[in-house]
């Protein structure tokens, strides 16, 4: 299953760092922005976490929730969070629904070994809760700015 432009939030459940859960849709009623990343503590996880964390009041300013995706526990969430001064929220995906929602657990080629992880992607959705722009295949210099371009023109 993979989730696309025009589609609702899908109903599926995140665990935050607090070990609450949450359903996606329990974020409706505001613009959202859900990035997906593979690994906490990772240079281009963590460059990516920064910036959208650096950028995090001009989102607010937009209207907007930002919410990073991994299958990282909400331990080591946490604990990357508090390393690195990261202040986006930050959710697990413990049984990989969510990812598999939205078509982000991918196979992956690395040194010509084959594996399954996730694929940097995000994912912008209307304050009505439909899909309205999606990034895949992210690179992270220039990618926090242009979603909050993205952001700003659904105004």
């Amino acid at each position: 299953m993979t989730i696309a432009e025009g589609d609702s939030l899908p109903n599926v459940e995140i665990e935050l760092p607090d070990e609450s859960k949450a359903k996606l849709p329990d974020y409706s009623g505001q613009p959202l922005v859900v990035y997906f990343y593979p690994k906490d503590d990772t240079s281009g996880c963590t460059r990516e976490a920064k910036e959208f964390s650096a950028a995090l009041g001009d989102f607010a300013d937009a209207g907007a929730k930002v919410l990073g995706i991994s299958k990282d526990s909400p331990a080591k969430h946490r604990k990357f969070a508090e390393k690195h001064d990261i202040s986006v929220d930050l959710a697990t995906d413990a049984d990989g629904a969510v990812t598999e929602a939205f078509g982000v657990w991918v196979e992956k080629n690395m040194y010509g070994r084959k594996y399954m992880g996730i694929e940097r992607s995000t994912f912008l959705f209307d304050a009505g809760g439909k899909l309205v722009r999606v990034w895949h295949k992210v690179r992270v210099p220039g990618h926090v700015e242009a979603v909050l371009e993205a952001v700003k023109d659904l105004g």
